[in-house]
């Protein structure tokens, strides 16, 4: 390959992945062309963008970038994959298309997380983390939680107070009543 195609190419993989500062490396050698073809679809479905590298250009591609650390200690053919909500939402999906027996070879070889690089064990505990959905919905319920004790220690004794002046205009009410009931009889 000449210098010049060298160049070409660790420029798209720069521009391509410009931005982005987490991505996971994956295996896809094995793969025929409908199970790729799958793949890259289900994958695009959820916002994930496959792309096989040649890793001695993407080590080059991104030096001084967040995905620096993540070609140190890679070998063979390599794949990236990068997009979706988040890091978790990512590894959540590759690994499971690595589990998936329809996409067998298909597997994690590690990754890089705001700059530090990830084996492939560490990508799969990362996908074991509570996505960005669910760590907002934790929040909340944690937010809400002393919002509705404190809502309803203050509604209780509130409640209660009202009951007691219901019941009060309601007998001050009866009792005029009857006293206008029992003088209304005697004036007949």
């Amino acid at each position: 390959m000449s210098k010049y195609v060298k160049q070409l190419i660790t420029e798209h993989y720069r521009r391509r992945l410009q931005g982005v500062d987490s991505a996971v490396l994956v295996n896809v050698i094995g793969l025929d062309a409908n199970r790729t073809r799958r793949l890259r679809k289900e994958l695009a479905e959820r916002n994930i963008h496959l792309m096989v590298v040649k890793n001695t250009l993407a080590a080059r591609a991104f030096r001084g970038t967040p995905l620096e650390r993540a070609f140190e200690n890679i070998t063979g053919p390599t794949a990236i994959c990068w997009g979706g909500e988040d890091i978790v939402s990512l590894t959540k999906e590759v690994v499971r298309f690595a589990k998936d027996e329809n996409f067998a070879p298909f597997s994690t070889k590690g990754g890089v997380l705001e700059g530090e690089p990830l084996t492939p064990q560490q990508v799969e505990e990362i996908s074991k983390w509570p996505s960005r959905q669910e760590l907002l919905a934790q929040l909340a319920a944690r937010l809400m939680g002393p919002a509705s004790t404190l809502m309803s220690a203050l509604a209780g004794p509130g409640s209660t107070l009202a009951g007691q002046l219901k019941q009060l205009a309601e007998g001050e009410k009866t009792g005029a009543e009857g006293e206008s009931g029992a003088s209304g009889a005697g004036s007949s």
